[in-house]
């Protein structure tokens, strides 16, 4: 059996979790293995059957992609997709890591010169993306730092520092009025 390379995938607990998937053409059958025991599968004609651990959280799509509601440290683990594209048997492995819930996020500011420093930060065992919305300007900024010139702040500017992570966002807020000295 040839089995592709193992996808190293990381969830978080508490979110809801797909697995990535892209396969292009129509198939038929897919199987779901966590750690060689059959989780989920959609045998032809009937509608998707699914066993512990995952019943009643889980959903089976028809093109073989699983998604995992509320994830738990317990769903840790090898799990292999099985299906048949009508020619043969193709098998995708993956290995899911739980991670810790995604933390609030702590905005810091302080003043340089005549600009406001923002500074967004989280205590998080996983890589995440960062993001600032002013509620003045249309646009974000994809950074974990953000200067903004001390004549932009208004009585009613706000700044919110958005982290991500797998399929996760957490959010802060920060009225920028209490920043200035």
């Amino acid at each position: 059996i040839a089995h592709i390379d193992c996808m190293y995938v990381i969830g978080i607990m508490g979110e809801n979790f797909t697995f990535p998937i892209q396969i292009d053409q129509k198939i038929v059958e897919p199987v779901w293995k966590k750690n060689k025991d059959i989780v989920a599968e959609w045998e032809e004609q009937n509608k998707p059957t699914y066993f512990d651990p995952l019943r009643n959280r889980s959903v089976l799509m028809e093109n073989g992609s699983l998604t995992i509601f509320n994830l738990e440290k317990d769903d840790a683990g090898t799990y292999m997709l099985q299906y048949w594209d009508s020619v043969k048997d193709h098998y995708l492995d993956f290995e899911l890591d739980v991670l810790d819930s995604l933390p609030e996020p702590n905005i810091n500011c302080s003043t340089s010169g005549d600009e406001l420093v923002l500074n967004c930060t989280a205590h998080f065992q996983g890589s995440l993306s960062y993001a600032w919305n002013l509620s003045n300007k249309p646009h974000s900024y994809q950074n974990q730092e953000l200067s903004i010139p001390l004549k932009h702040v208004g009585p009613t500017t706000k700044a919110t520092c958005i982290i991500k992570f797998s399929q996760t966002e957490r959010s802060s807020e920060i009225s920028l009025i209490q920043c200035l000295p």
